[in-house]
């Protein structure tokens, strides 16, 4: 199994460069087909209603810079992946806003990869919440790569929260190909023996034969906690040294409004490794 097309976000953070790196290196190790989506910001509701009549002196300069400006990130980007060797790759601006446009494109694509959001950083809170809310609306696993650090390839260990969930699971099998690739990889279950009726008696050792029919030979720890689980995540995965963590994104989406589980809120907030997430 591999990654076959894969999708990066190239807004004005200051984190985008970093990004782009890990995407161009993945579509190198994977062969795959690699899209650069920038958008203006600008929902394409505006857009569509704005005719030669409405356009007044204040909307149409300010839409043409966005244009601009959105247009110049992708050129930057596909400047950049051509230079990093990347043989099959696309640009693509979009007159719209960064939710509504990735969870269309997520629809067409093995993975995509995003930004956490940096609170300290220009870009709008209003995105705080894109990674969730692209996980639970575009369908494909989304690789959130923190906004602090730096985090070169490959990943070589892998650490999978596993808790037998419908959303851990599919994180599990979306992330086949990091898996396949890894030099080692770690499964952690906490509270195992207070969730027997999902786990069995023998927490983690349904997916680590699963796993083992593709090629996967996994650890599986099991910790006892008291507090929150996303906490508990990071702590494990920064004693092992991980350099990816897996896990499923829990919660739902109402309209454009996220309701997420403590685990994933915490890790979104405050993760230190790069993080794929499913839902």
């Amino acid at each position: 199994m591999n990654y076959k097309t894969i999708i990066v976000h190239i807004d004005r953070s200051r984190q985008t460069a970093a990004r782009m790196e890990i995407a161009a290196q993945l579509a190198i190790d994977f062969e795959a087909h690699l899209i650069g989506v920038a958008t203006t910001g600008v929902s394409r509701s505006l857009y569509e209603s704005v005719t030669p009549a409405m356009q007044s002196a204040a909307l149409a300069p300010l839409l043409g810079t966005l244009q601009r400006e959105t247009e110049e990130l992708a050129n930057r980007f596909e400047a950049f992946v051509q230079h990093a060797g990347v043989c099959s790759f696309e640009k693509r601006v979009m007159n719209d806003e960064p939710a509504s446009a990735l969870a269309m494109q997520a629809r067409y694509t093995d993975l995509l990869i995003l930004g956490q959001y940096d609170p300290d950083g220009t870009e709008s809170s209003v995105y705080a919440d894109l990674p969730e809310y692209i996980a639970m609306n575009g369908g494909c696993p989304v690789l959130v790569v923190p906004y602090a650090g730096n985090y070169a390839l490959p990943l070589a260990r892998v650490l999978i929260g596993w808790n037998a969930s419908p959303e851990a699971s599919k994180a599990v099998r979306q992330a086949l190909p990091f898996l396949q690739r890894a030099k080692i990889v770690e499964v952690i279950v906490f509270n195992g023996e207070k969730q027997q009726d999902a786990l069995g008696e023998q927490p983690g050792a349904d997916v680590a034969l699963f796993l083992s029919r593709h090629g996967v030979s996994i650890d599986v720890r099991q910790e006892r906690i008291d507090g929150d689980a996303g906490e508990a995540l990071l702590s494990v995965a920064a004693n092992l040294e991980s350099d990816l963590l897996v896990m499923g994104c829990y919660g739902h989406s109402r309209f454009r409004e996220i309701c997420l589980g403590g685990a994933s809120r915490t890790v979104l907030q405050s993760m230190t490794l790069p993080t794929l997430i499913a839902h």
